[in-house]
């Protein structure tokens, strides 16, 4: 599913790069969960549950957000 925000283009592009990752994570015999700390996003963890799609994404979707501004 792409989310709203992201140009097409720039999801199938991220979501190429995703599994990419992900595709060298488990060649070197990790699970989704390293994946996903790789990319700081161990808190997620428990939602992936050994899920390779569902890791793919949520890479995907952390690297097309929007880049949040910090309050002064």
């Amino acid at each position: 599913m792409t989310p709203e925000y992201v140009d097409q283009m720039q999801w199938h592009q991220t979501l190429g790069f995703a599994r990419q990752v992900c595709a060298r994570v488990f060649r070197d015999g990790g699970a989704p969960a390293d994946a996903l700390k790789a990319f700081g996003l161990g808190s997620h963890v428990a939602t992936v549950k050994d899920d390779w799609s569902k890791a793919v994404e949520l890479i995907a979707e952390v690297m097309c957000a929007p880049v949040q501004r910090s309050a002064a």
